[in-house]
C-alpha cells in the first residue's frame, strides 16, 4: 500500500512560478522544504500551545503529540491531503464544564477519546458511503449552530475566570490582537495571536517592574499578592526530558458533554478537504472519509496518553495559499520539529508561565471568532432563517448551549450547555424536516457548502 512517502522534485526544487503549485506528491529542494517545515511550525505554534493550558492540559505534550498525530494523519490518507494537526478548540466548551482549572484532566481525556472514536467511526461511514453523507447528517443550519454554541457557550468563563486576575494586562493583550489582525499582513497576520502572546508577556513583565505585584483570588477565595510572571518553573525544569503523560478516565456525563463537537469537527475537516481541493485542483473528494478518520484516530491516540484533541489547521492553509507548495515533505519536517519541541520541558514550564490576564485578553478574541465562525458556516451556506423549519430549532438549541440550561435525570446524570444545545438543535431540526410537508422543507446544498477556505484569517479555527 502507498503510504505518499515518494515525493517528486518539483522542476530544478526551486519556489514554483506565478500561476503554478507543487502538488502534495512533489517536494522542493530539502534546504527549501525544510524552511517550509519551519513556517508550518511557527504558523501552528500559538494556538497549539494555548488551547491545552486553556484546557488545563499540558501544552508540551500536546505539541509533542500533534507532531506524531500529523504523521499519523498523512500516512492514513496516503500523502494526498497536506495538513497539520494542532490542538482543536472544539473541546474546550467541554473542557470548561468537565475540568474547570484543570482539576479533572483524566476524565478531560476520558471523553475526547470516546468522541475521537466517534469521529473515526463517522470517517469510515463517509468513506464508504461518499462524502454526501456529510450534509445530509449535518446540514449547514445545524453544523453552524454547534460552532456558534461551542464559541460563545464560553463567554463566562472569560468574565469570571480570565479576565478579572488582570484586567489592564487582558485589555491591552486584547486590544494588540485586535490591531494586529487587521493591520500586519502576510504570514505575520496569521500568527496574531502568538504575537499577541509574546506581547501579553511582555506587558506583564513591564507591569510587575513599574507597579508591582497585584491582588490575586485564591482557590479558597482569600487574596494573595503575586508577580505577573513567574519564571521559577523555567529555571528548575531540564533542557530534556519528557512531557506529563496521565491515563484517561470515562464519565457518561462527561462524554456527552464531548460529543458535540463531533459535529464541528466533521464539518472542519470537510471545508479543509474542499478547501485544499480548490487550491490544488485535484479530486480530493475520495479522501475525505479518510481525513475524517484519520483526524479521529489521532485524537483518541493524544487523548490516551493525556494529551489534547487535534484538528486540522487553517492556519497552515494560509501558509500553503502564500507559497503555492502544498507537498506533505515540508509537513514531515514540521512534525519532527514538534516532536523535539515536546521533549524539552523547559519549554513547557515556559508555556506554563503564561500570565492569567494575558489568557483573559487572548480568549475574549478567541472564544468570539470560534462562535462567529458559526454565522460564517451560516452566510456562506446560505442558510434561510425566514423558514421557521430551521429558525425555531437553531434558537432553541443556541439559547439552551450557550445559556447553560441544564435537563436532569438523576442528581448524578445532568445533560446541559452545549450538550443539550446540540441535541435540541439536531434531533429538533430532523425531526421537523422529517414532519414538515415538503414546501417547508430547505432545499438541499451541494458539497460546494463546505467550500469555505478560511486561511484568510489569522487563527480562523479550525481550532473548532
Amino acid at each position: 500500500m502507498k503510504l505518499g512517502l515518494g515525493w517528486k522534485l518539483y522542476g530544478d526544487g526551486s519556489a514554483p512560478p506565478p500561476g503554478e503549485v507543487v502538488k502534495p506528491q512533489e517536494r522542493l529542494s530539502w534546504g527549501r522544504t525544510t524552511g517550509l517545515g519551519a513556517q508550518h511550525v511557527v504558523a501552528m505554534f500559538g494556538a497549539t500551545f494555548v488551547f491545552p493550558i486553556i484546557m488545563g492540559l499540558d501544552p508540551n505534550l500536546a505539541i509533542m503529540m500533534s507532531g506524531f498525530c500529523t504523521i499519523l494523519f498523512l500516512l492514513i490518507v496516503k500523502g494526498r491531503v497536506p495538513s497539520y494537526l494542532g490542538t482543536s478548540a472544539a473541546f474546550v466548551g467541554a473542557a470548561v464544564i468537565i475540568s474547570p482549572n484543570g482539576e479533572n484532566p483524566a476524565v478531560l481525556t476520558g471523553a475526547i477519546l470516546v468522541a475521537g472514536v466517534v469521529l473515526a467511526l463517522c470517517g469510515l461511514a463517509i468513506h464508504l458511503l461518499g462524502p454526501v453523507v456529510v450534509l445530509k447528517a449535518f446540514p449547514p443550519p445545524v453544523t453552524g449552530a454547534v460552532v456558534m454554541l461551542i464559541g460563545f457557550n464560553l463567554a463566562p468563563v472569560v468574565a469570571t475566570v480570565y479576565w478579572p486576575v488582570d484586567q489592564w494586562i487582558g485589555l491591552l493583550t486584547m486590544a494588540f490582537v485586535v490591531l494586529a489582525t487587521v493591520l500586519l499582513k502576510g504570514f505575520l497576520g496569521r500568527i496574531t495571536i502568538l504575537l499577541g502572546l509574546v506581547f501579553g508577556f511582555l506587558m506583564s513583565w513591564v507591569f510587575d517592574l513599574v507597579f508591582g505585584m497585584h491582588q490575586v483570588v485564591q482557590d479558597d477565595g482569600t487574596v494573595a499578592s503575586a508577580m505577573r510572571v513567574d519564571l521559577s518553573g523555567v529555571a528548575d525544569a531540564s533542557w530534556i526530558g519528557l512531557p506529563a503523560l496521565h491515563a484517561p478516565e470515562f464519565q457518561t456525563s462527561a462524554i456527552l458533554v464531548a460529543l458535540p463537537a463531533v459535529i464541528a469537527l466533521i464539518a472542519e475537516n470537510a471545508g479543509h478537504v474542499k478547501a485544499v481541493q480548490e487550491m490544488t485542483k485535484e479530486d480530493l473528494d475520495p479522501y475525505m472519509g479518510r481525513a475524517i478518520l484519520a483526524d479521529g484516530v489521532a485524537t483518541a491516540l493524544s487523548s490516551s496518553l493525556g494529551g489534547s484533541p487535534t484538528t486540522t489547521y487553517a492556519e497552515n492553509i494560509g501558509v500553503m495559499a502564500a507559497t503555492r507548495v502544498y507537498s506533505t515533505a515540508a509537513y514531515y519536517v514540521a512534525a519532527i520539529v514538534a516532536i523535539l519541541f515536546g521533549f524539552c520541558p523547559k519549554f513547557g514550564a515556559l508555556v506554563a508561565a503564561t500570565p492569567s490576564g494575558v489568557l483573559g485578553g487572548i480568549t475574549v478574541v478567541l472564544y468570539g471568532m470560534i462562535g462567529l465562525l458559526g454565522a460564517k458556516i451560516w452566510v456562506e451556506s446560505r442558510v434561510d432563517f425566514a423558514n421557521p423549519l430551521v429558525l425555531v430549532p437553531i434558537a432553541a438549541g443556541l439559547v439552551a448551549g450557550i445559556g447553560n440550561v441544564e435537563l436532569a435525570f438523576t442528581e448524578s446524570f445532568v445533560i446541559n450547555g452545549i450538550a443539550l444545545g446540540t441535541i435540541i438543535t439536531l434531533v429538533g431540526y430532523h425531526l421537523l424536516n422529517a414532519l414538515a410537508p415538503a414546501e417547508l422543507k430547505p432545499k438541499p446544498l451541494p458539497m460546494s457548502a463546505y467550500d469555505t477556505p478560511s486561511y484568510d484569517t489569522p487563527e480562523d479555527s479550525t481550532r473548532t
